[in-house]
């Protein structure tokens, strides 16, 4: 359903590009500490938590998100919502468990935190991990999510949009870092938030012109749990056991170690604010739930008469309910949920590149130097995301996309972070064993269920086994290989990965004495219970 753009909305798009790109040169290239690798991949570890929760939420939250959680809503309901809700729980491990290791260790990287716990081989590991996530996973899918939706609303070429879209992302990314990043992600968190709001009210108004004034009339006009985020029917695409079991394993890669995701607590100026600062953005998080998968829920009560392909859910949805000018600023919105994950991949691919292989293999390499390379490897790895974006419509789906690639990647290295951190007899072999055989399985299963290169999805179809199990079990089977191989192979030195592990399983809860309502323990606490309500109402 190709469109045409009218002025006044393309005049919002073009000021609003030409703003933003202005604002993260400014903020980049005027910081005081701009100049040297450190501040410009960790913003001169400045951050407050503010900034950094706001960011965290930005740089998740996607035109994936946009488009594939009002797809799903309309297609399955509030269940995909799981996807928004327990990245609450991981939130909160990320600020309580994990902040606290990456800040007192001032390291740059997440590979950096793995060689100190493990050993050289397992930072080479993840940091290849973590360029693929970022290339093929973040900038990709994101670059084609993107272009889909303009070509959709505005009839903009999709090649055409992706390379205007890369453009203007790599010009206030390149020359500004991360705090460029960070603070155009916190001025587009709030249009993100502002248009994904009035979006779902002006579904909501929409619904008494279709005989809708109840929420009896409301169930009855949608299908069977799709106002429900907890399904316990084998039948449904995300069963309750399956969101249980399979959500960490993604979440604990995602939230904890993917350094897209983390840069931003390694960026915070003190120990509170890495703390908080997650807790913060798992309270936003609540957030998408209302304002993009229940409007794909609201769009199949207002026209599942007229949508055949829920993809095209959020198009019918503005084209149907929003007036000029609001239409202009929607897709503003969308660019800027797009624009912060990209430039989010792209900084992180640079500090990754700059700092886990070119300073760990040539450790006088000059900072200048460090810089630049870190500049060129982002302006490559846009190249190739961008070369790469077009093959995402291989895929039935940009969710499933983003969930295939998820399984491949999340197993092993979940596995080796939440066991090295809570075991301290796992050593450097079982984190190797384990991340390489996780690695190799997790392409298997891969390539046996990408339709496209097997003929058919042998293991979710076939087998039966949904993504979210298939993420269960290959991470299972790596912990196995982890305890395994490391109850085989000598210990490891004790008091040197007693700087990186838990004295005790609950030590990030007993540690240190409560300071208050605003102590990162307490706030986590109100979130847990927040969440136990919502989940209980929406059961």
């Amino acid at each position: 359903m190709n469109g045409t753009i009218a002025t006044t909305d393309l005049i919002i798009i073009l000021v609003y590009m030409s703003g933003i790109i202005f604002i993260g040169i400014y903020f980049g290239l005027n910081g005081r500490k701009q100049k040297s690798s450190e501040g410009f991949f960790l913003a001169g570890r400045s951050l407050n938590w503010l900034l950094i929760g706001a960011a965290l939420f930005a740089a998740n939250i996607s035109t994936i998100h946009m488009v594939g959680l009002v797809a799903q809503g309309y297609k399955d309901g509030l269940v995909w919502g799981n996807f928004e809700w327990m990245a609450t729980f991981l939130l909160i491990t990320l600020g309580l468990i994990f902040a606290p290791f990456y800040f007192k260790t001032k390291i740059s990287t997440l590979p950096e935190y793995l060689e100190r716990r493990y050993g050289p081989y397992t930072r080479s590991f993840l940091a290849f991990i973590a360029l693929m996530s970022a290339l093929f996973g973040h900038i990709g899918v994101s670059l084609y999510a993107g272009a889909v939706v303009f070509e959709n609303f505005f009839g903009i070429d999709l090649i055409t949009s992706i390379l205007v879209i890369s453009a203007a992302t790599l010009i206030y990314t390149i020359l500004g870092g991360l705090k460029a990043v960070v603070v155009t992600e916190s001025i587009q968190t709030v249009i993100l938030i502002l248009g994904a709001i009035i979006m779902t009210i002006l579904s909501i108004n929409a619904l008494g012109d279709h005989g809708i004034h109840t929420i009896a009339d409301l169930k009855s006009a949608l299908k069977p749990q799709q106002l429900s985020v907890i399904h316990t029917n084998a039948s449904s695409p995300l069963p309750v056991w399956a969101v249980i079991l399979g959500y960490p394993v993604l979440g604990l890669y995602y939230w904890c170690a993917d350094q897209t995701i983390v840069q931003k607590v390694l960026g915070a100026k003190n120990l509170e604010d890495a703390k908080k600062g997650p807790i913060f953005a798992g309270f936003i998080k609540i957030l998408p739930v209302f304002m993009m998968v229940l409007p794909g829920v609201l769009a199949y009560a207002l026209f599942g008469d007229r949508i055949t392909d829920p993809n095209d859910t959020l198009p019918v949805l503005i084209n149907e309910l929003l007036p000029i000018g609001l239409k202009g600023l929607l897709a503003a919105t969308l660019l800027a949920a797009l624009m912060s994950t990209i430039a989010a991949g792209l900084n992180s691919s640079g500090t990754l590149v700059s700092i886990d292989i070119v300073k760990r293999l040539f450790p006088d390499t000059p900072d200048k130097r460090v810089l630049r390379i870190g500049r060129i490897t982002i302006l490559g790895v846009m190249i190739a995301s961008a070369a790469w974006s077009p093959f995402i419509g291989q895929f039935k789906s940009i969710f499933e996309a983003v969930n295939s690639l998820l399984a491949v990647l999340s197993p092993p290295v979940s596995a080796v972070l939440i066991l090295g951190v809570f075991w301290r007899r796992g050593n450097n072999q079982g984190a190797i064993v384990s991340m390489i055989s996780g690695f190799v399985l997790g392409a298997i299963v891969f390539i046996f269920d990408f339709a496209p290169l097997s003929g058919s999805m042998k293991i979710t179809e076939g087998l039966g086994i949904p993504f979210m199990m298939q993420a269960w079990w290959l991470f299972f089977t790596c912990c196995v290989l982890f305890v395994i191989t490391s109850l085989l192979t000598e210990k490891p030195d004790y008091e040197k990965v007693s700087l990186v592990s838990l004295d005790s399983p609950f030590a990030f809860i007993t540690k240190g004495k409560i300071n208050g309502i605003g102590d990162a323990r307490v706030l986590s606490g109100i979130l847990i219970l927040v969440m136990a309500i919502l989940y209980y109402i929406f059961r």
